[in-house]
């Protein structure tokens, strides 16, 4: 449920507008006060992924190559219990003009999303490459119906399905919040901008995609533009005392230390693995799933723990003042 309230800083008195992106604060803002709002407590169990961009299966397609082990961590996290929140970027609808081939490209995973989605533990946020799903005619006409990837009859699909831009994890308990969004807010090319940027993908830069040639406005090739969209992020939270969580850069971070809780989910494009944020027991890890030879020499999907676990209530920069 969207909530309403005052903003929780005033633009005009902040002193560090002048170092940052002011819309991007305007745009995380809005995101964060008009955000869904899921209560959870130390029993919960949520895994964070971001940036599947799921294709159509062509030369292009980037998910391809991680398909697998995708499928055995979803499959780990259903039968563990978890909640999948997919923190935008799931599907690639910059390069793919019907969502058809992307449906019939992957029927191992929706497999497995459906059963999520049907028991109330799927949580569908969209980003840019997949924006037009903040549009529910386009959500209903898509989704909710979709052809069967064998037969080609139109049938219940995702019936249902409401992304969202924004989630807020609420602890019942504590009243600590954390901000999952893309991340792309206040990214100009990739939020204001985006038509634009979609159809210059879809004419060109898509072809050179194949490649292996990116666009240089993307944030996932271009450091620079890496750095300074995590740098809104970190002021952001620096200013309004909120975790968050995203993705859109397409690289993993967990802070350490002392730093500010900026957490990034990373991608599912690495070249031979992906990663994902899991909040379970009142803690956050972030880990990391690849196919790995097991000790008698098989190939198995591995699920290895990079950085963590950390208990949230550490992360709670309002109660720690």
């Amino acid at each position: 449920m969207a909530r309403r309230h005052e903003p929780i800083y005033d633009l005009s008195h902040s002193r560090n507008v002048a170092v940052m992106s002011m819309k991007t604060m305007e745009r995380l803002t809005s995101a964060y006060e008009n955000a869904r709002v899921e209560e959870f407590d130390n029993d919960s169990k949520y895994i964070v992924m971001s940036d599947c961009h799921r294709g159509d299966g062509a030369t292009s397609d980037e998910f391809l190559k991680n398909k697998n082990v995708y499928v055995a961590a979803l499959d780990y996290y259903w039968k563990n219990g978890f909640t999948y929140i997919e923190a935008g970027d799931g599907d690639e609808l910059w390069e793919q003009r019907q969502y058809k081939h992307i449906i019939k490209a992957n029927r191992a995973v929706w497999s497995r999303i459906k059963p999520f989605h049907h028991a109330g533990r799927f949580i569908r946020l969209y980003g840019n490459h997949d924006m037009q799903l903040k549009y529910p005619e386009f959500v209903r006409k898509y989704l909710w119906i979709a052809p069967d990837p064998d037969t080609g009859e139109l049938g219940p699909f995702l019936t249902g399905l409401e992304p969202i831009e924004a989630l807020v994890l609420k602890h019942r308990v504590t009243g600590q919040e954390i901000l999952v969004v893309h991340g792309h807010q206040g990214d100009f090319w990739n939020d204001q901008a985006w038509k634009f940027n979609m159809w210059s993908l879809r004419l060109f830069w898509k072809y050179l995609h194949a490649f292996g040639v990116h666009s240089p406005s993307s944030p996932v090739r271009n450091s620079y533009k890496r750095h300074k969209v995590e740098r809104n992020y970190v002021e952001w939270i620096r200013l309004n005392c909120v975790a968050l969580i995203c993705g859109h850069t397409h690289r993993e971070k967990f802070p350490k230390g002392d730093e500010l809780p900026y957490f990034n989910a990373g991608s599912c494009l690495y070249p031979s693995h992906i990663t994902g944020l899991e909040i379970t027991g009142g803690a956050i890890t972030l880990v990391r799933w690849r196919v790995d030879a097991n000790e008698d020499g098989f190939l198995q999907a591995a699920r290895r723990v990079l950085a963590g676990p950390t208990p949230l209530e550490k992360l709670d920069l309002k109660r720690r003042g």
